[in-house]
C-alpha cells in the first residue's frame, strides 16, 4: 500500500494591512507623489525607487488599487510612529456604554424602590445605559398593569437625568424599560 504526502511550496498571503515599501513595490509603473505633495507623474518603481533613495526618504505604496498604483516619498518611521500616535488618542477618546441592569419585583417596597433609583441614577450619570427589568412569577403574570405603574414611577423618578430610549413592554414574563443619559444641551 502506498502513501502520497504533499507539500504545498507557495505560500497565500491573506488581505494584509501591511503597507508596501521599497523593494516590496513591484509594479512595472507607479504614480509618485513628492514628499512636499506635488505630483512626480508616472515612471517605474526602480526610478520611484532611486528618488527616494537620492531623497534618503521611503517609497510608500498608498493606493495599490489605482491603475497605476500611487506611491508616495516619505519617512515611513515618522509616519508609522504619528499613525500609532492618532491611533492610540482615538482609543484613549473612544467609551465603551454598557447596559447596567436594575431588577425590581411587583413587591418591591418604597426604600428599596428609592434604594435602585439611586443605583440607576449613578449608572446613568456614568454615562450608561440601564435595563430597568420586572421578572412576573406565578399569579402576579395576571396584573401587568400593576407592573406599568412601577416602571412609569420609576420613570419618573429619574426624569432628572435620565431619558427612556424604550418605553416599558412586556416580553414573556419580563416587563423592560431602557434608559439612557439625557444629551448634553
Amino acid at each position: 500500500m502506498q502513501s502520497a504526502f504533499f507539500y504545498i511550496s507557495e505560500v497565500f498571503s491573506i488581505a494584509t494591512k501591511e503597507t508596501q515599501i521599497n523593494e516590496q513595490i513591484r509594479d512595472a509603473e507607479v504614480r509618485v507623489i513628492g514628499p512636499d505633495g506635488e505630483q512626480l507623474g508616472v515612471m517605474s518603481a526602480r526610478d520611484a525607487q532611486k528618488l527616494a533613495d537620492e531623497r534618503e526618504l521611503d517609497l510608500v505604496k498608498i493606493a495599490p488599487n489605482a491603475q497605476p498604483p500611487v506611491c508616495r516619498i516619505m519617512d515611513y518611521g515618522k509616519y508609522r510612529f504619528e499613525q500609532a500616535k492618532r491611533e492610540k488618542e482615538a482609543r484613549k477618546n473612544q467609551r465603551v456604554v454598557e447596559v447596567k441592569e436594575v431588577r425590581l419585583g411587583l413587591n418591591t417596597d418604597i426604600a428599596d424602590f428609592q434604594t435602585k433609583v439611586r443605583h440607576a441614577i449613578r449608572f446613568v450619570e456614568g454615562g450608561d445605559k440601564v435595563k430597568v427589568s420586572i421578572r412576573f412569577r406565578g399569579r402576579e403574570m395576571g396584573h401587568p398593569e400593576i407592573g406599568m405603574e412601577m416602571m412609569q414611577r420609576f420613570a419618573e423618578a429619574v426624569k432628572d437625568t435620565a431619558v427612556v430610549e424604550r418605553p416599558a413592554k412586556m416580553e414573556g414574563r419580563h416587563m423592560l424599560m431602557f434608559l439612557a443619559p439625557k444629551p448634553a444641551k
